[in-house]
């Protein structure tokens, strides 16, 4: 994978990278250690890809998918030989990157990991809105996936399959909690899907694994302000749902942040049932282990006319 531009964003490929317009930042709390983060989005040069920096330990971590460390409950990005060098909760500010179809950037971020704001991927994508999007003088690479790869851990799995266009999704859970039971989904990742049907959902989990979270030093920082918590058949914050489907939805929107550490979007078909961060990674790992399951396409522009 190397030489590659990381993280390209996985809806119809673009033609040209792109990146902000300017830089723009935010403070929030984490949701896992309940501190105060700072986050920033800098605009990047083609080829960077998306990297994040860590400003008070003056590293940086490129957003890939053998950066990744930890997947409990969020994924965790960090450098093998560093282990204090790790940035957590990666995946919702991912997602909006790739839906607002971002292929360079920086995020800044002052702590181990980013801020979780409502718990879905709605304020990052307002931040990238904010500080606009621009197409750069350089070509936007797509990976096609060529056949199937599977991954998967009891009754849970996760697969790509060879797709004609764009990146096809669809993924199914199954909880016994009455207030999410089974729910499906399917959609094309588009700019517009990404904007109507995913960024506002909110990660969610269930009242009777909050205590067991605490204690292993996770979710510090989680109210019924930034995720939806679910008690039997009762959701328990005041406002209830955002859509009747939010956790299916939630659940594809983080791996519309998990796949975005492919290193360029992805042409092919995902497939998941009662997958999460941990399977999604697995996934593309098993994809890159064998250079036969996948072939990388690098498209021939014209260069952009000067303004």
């Amino acid at each position: 994978m190397d030489g590659l531009p990381h993280n390209i964003p996985l809806q119809t490929a673009p033609q040209r990278q792109s990146t902000l317009k300017a830089p723009i930042d935010c403070v929030g709390v984490g949701l896992h250690g309940g501190g105060r983060v700072r986050l920033g989005l800098l605009p990047a040069a083609p080829g960077t890809g998306i990297v994040f920096r860590r400003t008070d330990l003056g590293r940086e971590i490129p957003a890939r998918f053998d950066r990744v460390v930890d997947t409990r409950l969020c994924t965790v990005l960090g450098l093998p030989d560093e282990p204090a060098v790790r940035v957590g909760t990666v995946e919702h500010v991912l997602a909006a990157l790739a839906g607002a179809g971002v292929t360079n950037a920086v995020v800044e971020v002052d702590g181990p990991e980013a801020p979780i704001h409502d718990g879905s991927a709605a304020s990052f994508l307002f931040l990238v809105d904010c500080a606009g999007v621009v197409a750069q003088d350089a070509p936007a690479a797509t990976i096609e996936v060529r056949r199937t790869v599977r991954v998967s851990h009891g009754a849970a799995f996760a697969e790509l399959r060879p797709y004609p266009f764009g990146l096809d999704m669809g993924f199914s859970i199954a909880f016994d909690a009455a207030a999410i039971g089974r729910q499906a989904l399917t959609l094309h990742l588009t700019l517009d899907a990404f904007r109507g049907e995913l960024a506002r959902a909110r990660t969610f989990t269930l009242a009777s694994e909050i205590e067991a979270m605490r204690a292993e030093g996770l979710a510090r920082g989680g109210s019924l302000d930034n995720a939806v918590v679910v008690d039997g058949a009762r959701v328990l914050n005041p406002g209830g749902l955002r859509m009747a489907d939010e956790f299916v939805r939630h659940k594809l929107l983080d791996a519309v942040g998990d796949l975005a550490l492919a290193g360029a979007p992805l042409r092919a078909r995902f497939v998941a049932h009662r997958g999460g961060h941990a399977l999604t990674n697995q996934l593309l790992r098993a994809l890159f282990a064998d250079a036969a399951n996948w072939r990388l396409h690098i498209p021939s522009v014209e260069p952009a006319l000067a303004a």
